[in-house]
Parts: structure tokens; sequence; C-alpha cells
């Protein structure tokens, strides 16, 4: 575990089937971060945690999430304690599991869709996607709270330590043996 004192709050929304998932990054993303939740489910419309959580922080909430209407993360101009009363959601499921959360969940149409800039390369080795710029959710959250708080080398550790969880993973598969060809944890990136 790498502690990180993130500034904006981070709420992430796992779906069911990954609670249990070895392969997972949100384990080690939830314990380093200072300031993180995560709620488990598919359809957060009627989910009163997430709810108050929107009304609490208002409109300085935001998804993290490819939509058609997200615009590209920006770093904030705002002091540290204003940078402590934004919130970003992130969603943790397979491409295809995230989507269909996404649907499901009227409440995340609502709030603004933010996504990272193109040309970040993933180091999660474990699971193979075909899409372009796809990163695991402890990636994502990692980079964006870079860019936010313009403190990039503040998640490195967390990155770090990171590579070193894939390399563990990728020691039990048999020389010979190609890793499985699935979507990754998160449907963070386009």
């Amino acid at each position: 575990m790498s502690p990180v004192d993130n500034q904006p709050y981070v709420v992430v929304l796992q779906h069911p089937s990954e609670v249990k998932q070895s392969k997972g990054t949100l384990g080690l993303l939830a314990q380093s971060l200072s300031r993180c939740v995560v709620l488990v489910g598919e359809d957060f419309s009627q989910h009163a945690q997430l709810a108050q959580i929107i009304r609490d922080f208002g409109n300085r909430v935001s998804l993290l999430y490819p939509s058609e209407q997200a615009n590209i993360i920006q770093a904030a101009n705002d002091t540290d304690q204003v940078l402590q009363n934004h919130c970003i959601i992130l969603l943790d499921a397979t491409w295809k599991k995230a989507y269909r959360m996404f649907n499901l969940s009227s409440v995340l149409h609502q709030i603004p869709h933010i996504s990272l800039p193109e040309g970040i390369t993933g180091q999660y080795l474990i699971r193979k996607t075909r899409r372009n710029n796809a990163l695991s959710t402890l990636e994502a959250c990692c980079y964006a709270l870079g860019i936010i708080e313009q403190a990039p080398q503040k998640y490195q550790a967390l990155l770090t330590q990171f590579v070193a969880f894939n390399q563990f993973q990728l020691s039990f598969i048999p020389t010979g043996h190609s890793v499985r060809r699935s979507a990754p944890k998160s449907a963070l990136e386009q």
C-alpha cells in the first residue's frame, strides 16, 4: 500500500462481479487513497449513499467516463481547500458491464462527464483489451487526480506499486501461455 492524501473525494462504483476478482486493482487504490469510498451495485439510480454524495458536492462532482458529452479533464486552478470540495466518480467493471451500469444509472447522466487526454499508456498487463487508451481503475484514477491537482508525481509511488502488482500476478502465468484477452477493469478511457 502507498498512502496518498488525495484532495478530491473519490467514489468508485464497483460492479458486484468485480468484488472478489483477484486481478482487481480497486483494493490497492481504495486502501491507498485517504479520501475514497467504494459502493457496490449495478443500478445506482436509487442508491441513497450515492444520491447523498451528489447532493453534498453539488456542481463540484463529475463522472470519469468517456461519454460523447465528456470534456477532457483539466488541471484545477483551485487551492487545496477548494479541491477538497470536489468529487470524482469512477466505474469499476469490465467495459461491457460498465456500459450497462452507466445506462442503468440515470443519476450518472445528470452530472458532468470528464475523460482523460489521449496518449496515456496503461500498464495493466493482466487483462488485455483491444480498446485504445484503456486503463485500469487505479491508473485512470491516479492520472485524473494527478492532472486535477497538478501533481502527477504525488501518485507515482502508487502507480509503481501497481506495476509490481502486475508483475506478481504475471508470475503465476505459465511460460508460453498468453494473457487472457478480456476487457479491463475500468470503463474510464476510450
